[in-house]
């Protein structure tokens, strides 16, 4: 799956994942290859996806929103560092 994090200042990051973790405005949840559509938006956590060699990455984020279509995943956020 592709992943597209941005803030109102910056590409957060733009990688290809095996599944991310959202902590969504109605609870968390994971998103994996082949996920059905979804729009939705987040609350105050964050953000952990998992790179194809395994390794986990974290954004932490204020508040924000997701849209996954074919294997795309774009969030756009208010991240919590500068």
């Amino acid at each position: 799956m592709e992943l597209l994090i941005v803030s109102p200042v910056r590409t957060v990051c733009e990688t290809e994942v095996t599944k991310v973790f959202f902590p969504g405005a109605a609870g968390g949840f994971e998103v994996f290859p082949g996920h059905a559509p979804l729009l939705t938006s987040l609350k105050s956590g964050n953000i952990v996806y998992t790179l194809p060699d395994g390794k986990e990455e974290t954004v932490a984020v204020r508040t924000g929103c997701v849209r996954l279509l074919d294997d795309r995943i774009e969030a756009c956020v208010e991240t919590v560092e500068p």
